[in-house]
């Protein structure tokens, strides 16, 4: 079974400018002179955890790594409510990430995204397939409206986290609950920290519930924290993700050259597997790995396993 890499810390680091009042945190560790790498967080609006960095072997890779806009070390922070979200689209987030290739005169990279970093994956290879050596995709994210029906309704995961899913829907009053997204999107952007931050965190609360195999209690986070990643996570969501009417299995064509490992827990209750499944059909050339022991985390052991696997095979191309 494989392990993480040890921790290491970043050997540069800095703050980009893409645009838009947007400064867009980014650093690299590793080998310098290693095959490039770029690994892409979830939410979308989670930010950039140090375990993110031991998914690859640092004497192989130059591994970068960067907070999306407004969120984490990235300039604005939607944790302020007056911060617009306006030029937070996924076309953005592609463009920066092309933006930080020509910064660190990275010529092609391997990308590696789980969750919403999938989705964002899937979306810059599409749009840059020359600039991608390989992909590793872990719980695979369409965004389409069956996906956001089995998050946001009563007959997908509520089912299956009943408890949990009466906290979220209670929150809001009962004449509103025919639109959760809507009613909820409301009460994230009122201006009153008194609407806005319960609003937040009942969203929060629901979002955190199916991450991993075994229940786990949601991450203490502060106020701003929990408003930042529900006002992005809501942006998203309630834009379909800011993807082309067609989807994303429409593009894969474009990318179907490049090696891909696909990688989903069974037991995925946030990005069930057929989704991944889906993508599999629609790219049977791709690697496909549905652990078995597994749900939404990244770290789990079978999932751990699998994607730095793909990793260390990949860092000899």
């Amino acid at each position: 079974m494989k392990e993480f890499y040890p921790p290491i810390e970043p050997y540069d680091s800095g703050l980009l400018d893409v645009g838009d009042g947007n400064e867009i945190y980014w650093e690299t560790c590793g080998n310098p002179a290693g095959k490039p790498v770029v690994f892409l967080h979830g939410g979308p609006g989670g930010g950039l955890l140090p375990a993110f960095r031991r998914f690859f072997d640092p004497a192989a890779y130059r591994i970068v790594l960067f907070d999306q806009r407004n969120c984490g070390a990235s300039r604005p922070s939607a944790a302020d409510p007056a911060v617009s979200l306006r030029h937070n689209t996924t076309s953005h987030l592609v463009a920066d990430m092309e933006r930080l290739r020509e910064h660190l005169s990275v010529d092609r990279w391997l990308v590696f995204g789980g969750s919403w970093g999938s989705t964002l994956a899937l979306s810059y290879a599409q749009a840059h397939p020359g600039r991608v050596t390989e992909l590793v995709l872990r719980g695979i994210y369409l965004v389409r409206r069956s996906d956001e029906d089995w998050t946001f309704t009563s007959s997908g995961a509520a089912r299956l986290f009943p408890a949990e899913w009466a906290a979220f829907r209670d929150a809001i009053p009962a004449d509103e609950r025919h639109d959760l997204i809507a009613a909820y999107g409301r009460r994230i952007g009122d201006p009153d920290p008194a609407v806005h931050l319960p609003a937040a965190r009942a969203w929060m609360d629901w979002e955190f519930s199916a991450n991993t195999l075994l229940p786990v209690d949601p991450p203490e986070l502060d106020d701003g924290a929990v408003l930042l990643f529900a006002r992005i996570t809501h942006h998203y969501i309630s834009n379909g993700g800011f993807l082309p009417k067609e989807g994303l299995l429409a593009g894969i064509d474009r990318i179907r050259h490049i090696p891909t490992v696909i990688v989903n827990g069974r037991y995925d209750m946030k990005t069930p597997p057929d989704q991944a499944w889906d993508l599999h059909q629609a790219w049977p050339e791709a690697e496909f790995h549905l652990v078995e022991d597994a749900g939404h985390g990244g770290s789990e052991p079978g999932t751990r396993h699998r994607l730095i696997d793909a990793t260390d095979r990949f860092r000899r191309r």
